[in-house]
């Protein structure tokens, strides 16, 4: 795409990251959207709402049509079977999670006599998301708004309250000894294997046809529960939910600005697949073949899952996330609705493009690393501001706090 963008060859219409979207809209090589979007995009605009306009948007001018958002689909899920055989009942507290993560490590809950189970695996930190959500604190790094006030989790004074409660629990013996080398699918694999009883995952990975019969292969009696967040001190969240990330950024060359019959062209695709027939035909397929309707309601037909799979490439403005996974997953309906509906933390990094100076793949290793060190004992809270210090200084935090809090009040976020 840069070989392309160098030599003047743009496509009519194509996908860009956050860093492409800020570099070729400072470049003047895009089209701003923001003149056309009552008109010419008014569908478009309709259909994927106020904030997903913002994350298009580059030095106060909307370049890219964002994706209609997704959904939350993590949360806390138990082995009930467990639960049963040790007499203990889901868990709704911090004290009650890590009691029952404890005894899941200690009282052999499949009976095989053998002490070869822990209580919590998931992905790294990540797994403690509900942790920190009920301390009310975003995960480390993120910016959301308290108080009417845009604040960064590091700098919540919570964080240090939800580490010194990640270090109990770890502590405790009861976490998966692997937490933080878990990659990819890992805590999945252990949590189908029977080998961890409380694991923090999306609910495809535990809910789909495949995934189902590896459990039931393993233990017949398996009988995984979804979890609503436990109630924390200060509040009872489902981790958070980053509300800037689009699924996807699409953009149009400014170039295309002088042929107005193929702009028009691009911007009826873009309407067409953000209007009633359209997004149905790039959700589901051909109507009478793909799916049927009885009334408003998409029944899907046998070639829909065995011909359709195609139509998301046409997805340029997205889809009802609910309402399709909904169709597409009809008997993990109950699952997706009950994540869907949990409280979170509305973080808003997805909105953030990052300064110069900035290298956030180098930050983001060190938050990572230091706030193992903390949670594992192996660096005393009382440091913690000298890891603020030192994150300032060496890292360049700083200037991306002061941009994060500039770029975010320039879209109506706090103070």
């Amino acid at each position: 795409m840069n070989v392309r963008v160098a030599s003047g060859n743009f496509p009519d219409l194509f996908g860009v990251d956050k860093a492409q979207l800020k570099q070729f809209g400072e470049q003047g090589l895009l089209l701003d959207l923001t003149p056309y979007l009552d008109k010419e995009l008014k569908q478009v605009k309709e259909f994927i709402g106020a904030d997903s306009l913002k994350k298009g948007t580059v030095n106060g001018k909307i370049y890219a049509i964002a994706k209609a958002p997704q959904i939350p689909y993590n949360t806390y899920w138990v082995r009930k079977d467990w639960l049963d055989k040790l007499n203990l009942q889901p868990p709704t507290t911090f004290d009650e999670l890590l009691n029952v993560s404890k005894a899941f490590a200690e009282q052999d809950p499949d009976g095989n006599g053998k002490k070869d189970t822990f209580g919590l695996t998931g992905g790294k930190l990540a797994a403690f998301a509900p942790i920190f959500g009920g301390f009310g604190v975003g995960n480390p790094g993120e910016f959301y708004i308290k108080d009417g006030k845009i604040v960064n989790s590091l700098y919540d004074p919570g964080m240090k309250d939800a580490l010194a409660y990640i270090a109990k629990f770890i502590a405790s013996g009861s976490v998966d000894p692997e937490l933080m080398a878990n990659n990819g699918l890992q805590h999945q694999e252990k949590a189908i294997k029977g080998q961890a009883g409380i694991i923090w995952i999306d609910w495809p990975n535990l809910t789909k046809d495949q995934f189902v019969e590896q459990i039931k292969k393993v233990n017949p009696n398996a009988n995984w529960l979804q979890l609503a967040p436990p109630k924390g001190p200060v509040a009872q969240n489902d981790g958070s939910w980053d509300i800037g990330t689009a699924p996807g950024l699409f953009v149009i060359p400014k170039s295309l600005e002088k042929d107005k019959a193929k702009l028009q062209k691009v911007f009826d695709l873009l309407n067409y697949v953000s209007a009633t027939e359209g997004s149905r035909l790039v959700q589901f397929g051909v109507k009478g073949r793909h799916y049927n309707l009885e009334g408003d309601k998409v029944v899907p037909t046998d070639l829909m899952g065995k011909e359709a799979g195609y139509t998301w490439l046409y997805q340029f403005t997205g889809r009802p996330e609910q309402a399709y996974l909904s169709v597409k997953f009809a008997p993990q309906s109950k699952y997706i609705e009950f994540a869907n509906k949990q409280p979170r933390i509305q973080a808003l990094n997805g909105f953030l493009t990052y300064p110069e100076g900035f290298n956030a793949a180098d930050a983001n290793r060190f938050i990572e690393e230091e706030m193992t060190k903390f949670v594992y004992n192996k660096r005393p809270l009382g440091e913690y501001d000298a890891f603020l210090k030192r994150l300032e200084s060496s890292m360049n935090y700083k200037v991306f706090l002061d941009s994060a809090v500039k770029q975010l009040q320039a879209l109506g976020y706090g103070k």
